[in-house]
This record gives C-alpha cells, structure tokens and sequence, in this order.
C-alpha cells in the first residue's frame, strides 16, 4: 500500500474564514470575515493570568480543569443559565469551546452516526462531525428573522440520527433559538431518544431585549444535552483556548478522558485568568456588552443598507449576513473578492455556510472590533452607493 493521506484528510479543506483573512492580508483590507473579536480584555481576566503566571501556576492542571474555574464556571452556570451542574463530575474545561465539542464528538459519536444541523450553520461543526466520521443532515433556516419548519426537522431524522446541534445564538445568522423553538426540537429529540449538542458560545450577546436560553435549562432536557460554551468571545480571548463542555455525569467522563487523550488540558495560566473574570466581573461588564455591541450592529447595517446590500439584522451573536445580489459574480466567493478588491472589506462568502446550494448571494461580516476600525469599514462599503 502506498504512503498518502487519510481518507479523513482528503475530506478537509481549509475552511473559507481563513482563506478570506489570508487574501485580506495581500490586499491589505479591513478584515471583517474573521471573528478575531479584537475589543479589549477585561482587566481581572488579564491580571489574573499575570499572577497565575507570576505565581508558578504553569503545569499541567487536572484534565478537567482548574478546581477555582470549575466552580466559578458553575456559579455562572447556575445564576445565568438556569443549569446546575457539578463541579466534579459534570464540567469539562478543554481547549476552547471548538476543543470541547471535538471531545464530544469523539466520546459519543460512532461513524455512521448523524447529527443534525441548521443551516446556515457554522462550519467547524461540520468539519468537527466529519473528521470522526459521522456525518451531518440539514434543516434550512428562512432568512430574514432565519424560521424552519419542524415538519423539515422530522424529516432530517434517520435511524442513524444521533444528535441535533443547536448554535444559539447562531453564527452565522445571528439567529436566537427562543423557547417555544427550543422546546419542540426538545420535544423531538426526547420521542427519538437524540443528544442535543448546543453551541452557546455568543450567550452574552443579544439584543432588542431577547434573552438567552439554554436548553439544558428545560425540564427534561438536562441529561441528553452537552452544552458548549466558553468566554473567547465574552472577554475578547479568542486565542487563549479556554472552552468548556457541560454533560450529565455518565457523559461528562467519557468526554474528560478525551480531552485528556488530545488535549491534556487547557493552559493553566490561562485559566486562572478566566476563573477570576468570572468570580470578579459585575453583571454590569455583560450588560454594557450588549449596549456596545447593538451599537456596532446598528453602525455596520446603517452602512451596508446605504451601500445597498440589505442585512439581514441579527437578534444576537456579532456577524451580519448581508444580501449581495447586486455585486458582480455568480458565487458568493466572487461577490466577497469583489468587494474586497472594491472597498478594501473581507467577508465570508456564504455558500461557505450551506451543504449543497444557498448563499450564492449572502456574504457574513463581523463586526466585533474596536470602533476606529469599524467606522473605517462602514466608510469602505458606501463606496459601492
């Protein structure tokens, strides 16, 4: 047999976020594909890896985590979220919120197996089911305020279905699963004995007075959901990799023993700078998050309505998906070259986010950036008035 790649390898293509941060760097454009979420870090979470540092806090730690971030991450989870998990035996710190949903995977998913997903949805889910060999099946959203249809649902199940992820709220949509959505799909997953895996890493970050919902948190629910989250986003982190899994016991230990076997565990200072930001930060630091960000949002779609490339306005997360019918290209990877060639803006091309037709005429922004950038790219698109 000839040396070459896996089967698993051949399957894998860098994923179209990078692609547009790499072609935004030769052109020297504003980088708005990525959601580096370049906004500055809380000063509890950076003195806090300082002194772990200072202090000699630079091990390896259990492969669960950190003791103080494992309570403190079930403080959060309890006066937040509605969830009560055990420290002990039920949170799972892991290498960024990406991290905790490979060890998920690894842990419960066989190949064969498929999970659900709605699309659009985010691409490392897909790319993370595939590379365990599973795969997925699709529910399509409706832009603008992105509903589906439950019949779609029951028809996406198999006797090979295993799971249904939930990303809430959404990348790339913006989209925020609300109760009555959340409790059908749990209702589903309940008649056909399914996980739900939920994505909840944009929890903070919901506007117009909608609140965050975790599905756990729903009678019932608890024991066939594994919640991933983390504070990448939340304290502008996103390359410390300090994510978290949150399982019923039975599941929590099989997807510890995967992280170890990968991961190890998540840098010690690191975490000890996350475990102070949550036991420090007032509600108040969350609270202007969501002042500050519906500002951004109001600005980046203020800006692209003027440009002519109507958004569709999300109810959380920090990107927009923005119709670009009007550009030139008969892909969405044409129209984002041609805007980023035009105004000097990177975005995502969106067919990047739908398994086999569908955002040919969508492109995502991120609008997670400092103010001065952000003005500068609003100015960028209204070139294209």
């Amino acid at each position: 047999m000839a040396i070459g790649l896996s089967q698993r390898a051949e399957r894998i293509t860098q994923a179209e976020i990078r692609v547009m941060t790499l072609e935004c760097e030769k052109l020297g454009g504003i980088n708005l594909a990525q959601g580096v979420c370049d906004t500055g870090v809380p000063p509890p979470v950076r003195s806090g890896a300082q002194i772990a540092i200072d202090e000699g806090i630079n091990s390896y730690t259990r492969f669960d985590g950190l003791a103080e971030l494992r309570q403190a991450i079930a403080v959060k989870l309890r006066e937040f979220n509605g969830i009560c998990a055990d420290p002990e035996t039920e949170i799972t710190v892991s290498s960024g919120s990406t991290g905790a949903f490979y060890c998920t995977c690894l842990a419960l998913l066989d190949p064969g197996d498929e999970v659900i997903l709605f699309e659009p949805y985010y691409g490392y889910h897909l790319n993370t089911i595939e590379a365990v060999g599973a795969t997925a099946s699709y529910v399509r959203m409706h832009p603008p305020d992105w509903r589906f249809e439950l019949r779609d649902l029951e028809r996406a199940i198999t006797p090979r279905t295993k799971g249904i992820m939930i990303n809430t709220p959404a990348n790339p949509s913006g989209k925020v699963f609300d109760r009555r959505e959340i409790e059908s799909i749990g209702d589903i997953a309940c008649r056909h004995d399914l996980f739900i895996f939920t994505d909840e890493i944009y929890e903070y970050f919901v506007y117009d007075g909608r609140r965050h919902l975790s599905p756990a948190s729903i009678l019932g629910l608890a024991d066939r959901t594994i919640t991933i989250s983390g504070v990448s986003k939340t304290y502008s982190i996103t390359g410390w990799r300090v994510g978290y899994s949150v399982a019923a016991r039975r599941w929590a230990e099989i997807i510890g023993h995967m992280n170890d076997l990968i991961y190890v565990c998540a840098p010690a200072p690191l975490q000890s700078g996350v475990a102070r930001g949550l036991n420090e930060l007032p509600r108040s630091y969350y609270d202007d998050l969501v002042v500050q960000y519906t500002d951004k949002r109001e600005r980046i779609c203020r800006a692209l309505t003027s440009a002519g490339l109507t958004p569709c306005v999300p109810q959380g997360a920090y990107y927009v998906l923005a119709d670009v019918s009007r550009l030139p290209g008969a892909t969405s990877k044409q129209k984002a070259m041609h805007l980023l060639r035009e105004c000097g803006v990177a975005a995502v091309p969106a067919e990047a986010f739908y398994h086999a037709g569908g955002g040919e005429n969508l492109l995502r922004l991120c609008y997670a950036k400092d103010d001065a950038e952000l003005d500068m790219a609003c100015r960028r698109l209204q070139r294209l008035r």
